[in-house]
């Protein structure tokens, strides 16, 4: 299992969003730079993320993005799905379109995967982007 560009680039945009939006609007372009993400990559994930309502755009001169909830209220798995990033484990757990497989009832893996793909989902919903940003804070002050 392997997570897109598309849902890695989201969750660090988020995390920069959070470290940088202190009550005032960022740009999208700020975070592209500061992140190395194409501008107009950024532009579909913060559509997706704002049809979320994970963000929110503010328009007109400073204008840009804030999050809208507190980071400790945005998980991991809602950043994931939020930009359509599918995880299941084997074709046959994907809800959008699942492959038809007609050993499923006696499949001896079919409970693996499910289990695996219900741990994943657990997992990265646990994780916050407070956490992610406590984590990035900690490391900065490493240096």
């Amino acid at each position: 299992m392997k997570l897109s560009t598309k849902a890695r680039y989201a969750v660090r945009a988020m995390v920069d969003l959070a470290m940088h939006c202190d009550q005032h609007p960022i740009s999208r372009k700020e975070i592209a730079g500061r992140q190395d993400i194409s501008p107009h990559y950024m532009e579909q994930l913060f559509a997706k993320l704002r049809d979320a309502e994970i963000i929110e755009a503010v328009r007109g001169p400073g204008g840009g993005y804030l999050l809208s909830k507190r980071p400790d209220e945005i998980t991991v798995g809602a950043i994931v799905r939020a930009v359509d990033e599918v995880l299941a484990p084997a074709p046959c757990l994907r809800t959008e379109s699942p492959l038809a497989c007609e050993r499923m009832p006696t499949c001896v893996t079919h409970r693996l995967w499910e289990e695996l793909n219900s741990r994943t989902d657990e997992f990265l919903d646990s994780k916050t982007i407070q956490d992610l940003c406590d984590e990035a804070r900690q490391l900065s002050e490493a240096k």
